[in-house]
């Protein structure tokens, strides 16, 4: 199966988890190929036992349905038990979940999924339950990796009776973590091409906004300073702020500063994390007078929405799916094949989708 079939297929059953029930129709849409090849992803989703066609769409499985072979006779027999916490159930995170419970599908995985929050505690708290609940092989989790509290959960979850994989994170300072394993995306790598791709452009003069606290916006920020100072640019404007936390003043306070801001420093490109910030940054823009890209042009980082602004938003997309999947692979090699394996550390390259938010500066 290519690929890019497989993504497809991931997100069709991503979306049916979701809501229950699919429509040929609105997926063609969604996913931008023709309804022929959502009915054949259908069809052969359908064949594995993983959904029930129905007219012009496609239903989670019933128990009582007995119009394909069960799950038990198509899919890989359970041969692992493994926890999976993540600090979100949206936004980011439903899309490596997607990849990590198709990995799980494919390789006999029973993914016990549970959703814990930013804080340390409630991540310590999760991921303890999980494993005193008995009968588990591994964990899966996405910690907080940064500050003492960070590394001290490091330190625990290195010292579990179980392995463990982080997906989308990892620790900054090795030396002392000989077991722990992980699949992550090379954000700093984004940082690196979000620069080259404005540089490219003729851009010279630039800016960043990024979400305060986020561990992707440390290591974005890291990429792109090394980036911009070997390509001869200069970040004239360079803001660390959370726009979904403020309140509906405040944040266009702060979006109104940082405009004119570039302004005054003929800042002509800006790079932005997250989406949300980069959506917001270009409706106040574009209702304020600005021409996107004309006056100013954008980068936003994660494209989980960029595609939907007006205009679409040039973006740096993680591979989120294909982390889930590999945790999951990562979890199974590790189980496998035991100590006698050499510990695995992964990092795998984000994308740059380019839109028309970004074009030569004027």
């Amino acid at each position: 199966m290519p690929q890019f079939g497989l993504t497809r297929r991931e997100r069709i059953l991503g979306e049916l988890r979701r809501a229950g029930s699919v429509r040929v129709a609105a997926l063609a849409r969604q996913l931008e190929v023709s309804e022929l090849t959502i009915r054949r992803d259908i069809t052969n989703l359908s064949d594995r036992g993983l959904l029930t066609r129905v007219h012009g769409g496609a239903t989670l499985r019933s128990r009582l349905d007995t119009s394909v072979p069960t799950v038990a006779a198509q899919a890989t027999p359970i041969r692992f038990r493994v926890g999976m916490v993540t600090p979100s159930l949206s936004y980011y995170w439903p899309q490596v979940i997607v990849g990590a419970r198709a990995a799980a599908t494919d390789l006999g995985v029973q993914l016990v999924l549970r959703g814990a929050s930013y804080s340390v505690d409630d991540q310590r708290r999760q991921i303890s339950s999980l494993v005193e609940s008995g009968g588990l092989h591994g964990i899966i989790a996405a910690p907080e990796t940064s500050g003492p509290d960070g590394w001290a959960l490091l330190h625990w979850l290195e010292s579990l009776p179980v392995p463990v994989v982080l997906a989308e994170r990892h620790a900054a300072s090795v030396g002392s973590l000989t077991s722990l394993e992980w699949v992550t995306t090379d954000h700093v790598f984004g940082g690196s091409l979000a620069a080259e791709h404005l540089a490219a452009l003729g851009h010279r003069r630039v800016g960043i906004l990024t979400s305060a606290g986020s561990p992707t916006s440390a290591q974005l920020r890291q990429g792109w300073t090394g980036a911009v100072k070997e390509l001869g640019l200069e970040t004239a404007v360079d803001v660390d702020a959370n726009l979904d936390a403020m309140d509906g003043q405040a944040r266009e306070e702060l979006i109104a500063r940082l405009l004119d801001d570039c302004r005054r420093a003929s800042v002509s490109a800006l790079l932005i994390h997250s989406d949300p910030q980069a959506v917001l940054l270009q409706q106040y823009a574009r209702d304020h007078g600005w021409s996107i890209p004309q006056d100013l042009a954008i980068i936003a980082y994660d494209d989980e929405v960029a595609q939907n602004a007006e205009p679409p938003i040039t973006a740096l997309r993680p591979p989120k799916q294909h982390i889930g999947r590999l945790a999951v692979e990562t979890m199974v090699s590790r189980l496998d094949e035991g100590s006698s394996r050499p510990v695995q550390r992964t990092r795998v390259l984000p994308v740059l989708h380019a839109r028309r938010s970004t074009a030569v500066p004027s």
